[in-house]
């Protein structure tokens, strides 16, 4: 970690330095769990992709291993080796990913096996889907699984009719692949906050649920604009097509992008996702003079669970092996709390676990609120409140950083409160990146970048008038144990 840099996480998987973004080969093979991302061994700018690797036993002590993927000069994939999946089989471990070039705008698919664990590859000769189906205007981020004794492909695309679509291509031997036309195809949809499902899906991937029940996730792309946010699509799973409800936006914050699946041994969907800089950059992937000064950008965000409720929910939660990194108590509080009269709580450190319940009054009454307060003089601030009118979490950094080339803005999640007028929710702090779940499965990312030195302090607010009532406990993080075995360009150490 830079010493140098406080806004380095402690217990979010990153490199030393330069560049990271999409999740890529989640797969758990041969008693590891392994974690493969785009990765710019160079710089901290987004170009020149390669596939990081990390792996662990038991997503608390990982390695950081040589990367695993490198383009080839002249061949396929000479413009970078970009996102996808892997899979395990009994002879070893297939990654599947796009071959980029720059005189061609679509990225086909490719693929390469390891016979040592996943520590190196070997690339099948030729491109597996070398070209998209007609009428495809986008396409790229192949995402392979078993169903039966056949094995099925997702890719990411976009049509020339406007519409997002996850092609479907099925084969009996990974080699050979049918195209089997849209897995799901849809004009863009509007999601809760504003945003829609947009004209591009990328880093399609599928949560088979059973009984035909599985849910779609997506990576919306704005032909204009870029990266946007991702979605979910629960539905029914009928072979050829997936017959999909409505669409649900699977995180509400402003840096989360491109989610990638595990399935685990013991049946659980992990998902880890991006969570990109709100640093100076005018769009996602452009050059930041902030992020060349100091040297790195990105992170992948904490794993996940994913699950589907019997209403059709897409719920998150963080994956409970992450309840072993809370380390000693750092305050516990209950009580009301007045509106204009905000109680300090305590010390968090900067990296922390926090539950809390919020309550809500009655229509027109007080809803609590908490502010984490990273400056002395209480200038600087992250605030995480209940909306007295509509009981939506409402999470704002306009004031949490005095770097103005800091990003600011808030966001909110819908239908918050539970019956009984209270939200329970659990905050995980890392320095300079906060994930916010709440008990009835919604999530929110985003970066924030304090200035101030500790220590930092906790409020219990309120909102409206009156006063209400409000708990919180927190906990300090402990970082992630990382063993790095590789030096800074992928080479063994």
């Amino acid at each position: 970690m830079p010493v140098s840099d406080p806004h380095f996480p402690a217990a979010h998987l990153r490199p030393p330095a330069n560049w990271i973004n999409d999740p890529n080969g989640l797969v758990f093979h041969d008693g590891h769990y392994h974690v493969y991302f785009q990765y710019n061994p160079h710089s901290a700018r987004h170009a020149d992709m390669h596939w990081g690797h990390f792996r662990s036993p038991d997503l608390l002590h990982w390695e950081l291993l040589p990367v695993a993927l490198v383009p080839t000069p002249g061949g396929d994939d000479e413009g970078g080796v970009w996102s996808g999946n892997a899979v395990s089989t009994d002879g070893g471990l297939i990654a599947f990913y796009s071959a980029k070039r720059d005189d061609r705008w679509w990225q086909p698919v490719a693929s390469a096996v390891s016979h040592d664990g996943g520590l190196t590859f070997a690339k099948h000769p030729g491109l597996l889907v070398p070209q998209p189906a007609e009428g495809t205007s986008m396409f790229r981020d192949p995402y392979v699984w078993r169903d039966g004794d056949r094995w099925r492909m997702l890719v990411g695309a976009g049509l020339a009719d406007g519409r997002g679509a996850a092609q479907q291509y099925l084969s009996d031997d990974l080699e050979h692949w049918e195209y089997a036309g849209p897995f799901l195809a849809r004009a863009p949809e509007p999601l809760p906050g504003g945003a829609d499902t947009e004209e591009g899906w990328e880093c399609v991937q599928y949560a088979d649920f059973g009984d035909g029940r599985g849910v779609l996730l997506l990576s919306a792309w704005d032909p204009q604009g870029g990266a946007s946010h991702s979605a979910a699509y629960p539905g029914r799973d009928h072979g050829l097509h997936f017959a999909a409800d409505a669409p649900q936006r699977l995180d509400h914050g402003p840096e989360f992008y491109a989610p990638a699946l595990l399935h685990a041994p013991d049946g659980r969907w992990l998902m880890w996702g991006w969570v990109w800089e709100a640093r100076d950059a005018v769009q996602v992937g452009a050059p930041s003079t902030w992020t060349d000064e100091v040297g790195w950008a990105g992170m992948l965000s904490l794993p996940r669970e994913v699950t589907l409720g019997p209403d059709g929910s897409v719920r998150q939660c963080p994956a409970r092996e992450l309840d072993a990194l809370r380390g000693r108590p750092a305050l516990r509080a209950k009580g009301q709390v007045t509106a204009g009269a905000p109680d300090t709580l305590g010390v968090t450190g900067r990296s922390f676990d926090l539950t809390a319940r919020l309550h809500r009054g009655a229509a027109g009454g007080a809803a609590a609120g908490l502010r984490l307060v990273t400056s002395p003089d209480g200038s600087e601030y992250l605030d995480l409140a209940l909306d007295a009118a509509t009981g939506e979490l409402v999470v704002d950094r306009a004031h949490a950083s005095g770097e103005p080339r800091a990003r600011g803005g808030s966001w909110r999640i819908p239908r918050t409160t539970e019956p009984g007028g209270f939200a329970e929710l659990r905050v995980i702090v890392d320095r300079s990146v906060a994930e916010i779940f709440l008990g009835t499965g919604e999530a929110l990312t985003l970066r924030f970048y304090p200035l101030g030195e500790e220590p930092w302090h906790l409020q219990a607010r309120a909102t409206g008038p009156g006063t209400t009532e409000f708990e919180a406990q927190v906990w300090q993080l402990n970082p992630l144990g990382i063993q790095d075995r590789s030096d800074r360009h992928g080479r063994p150490a």
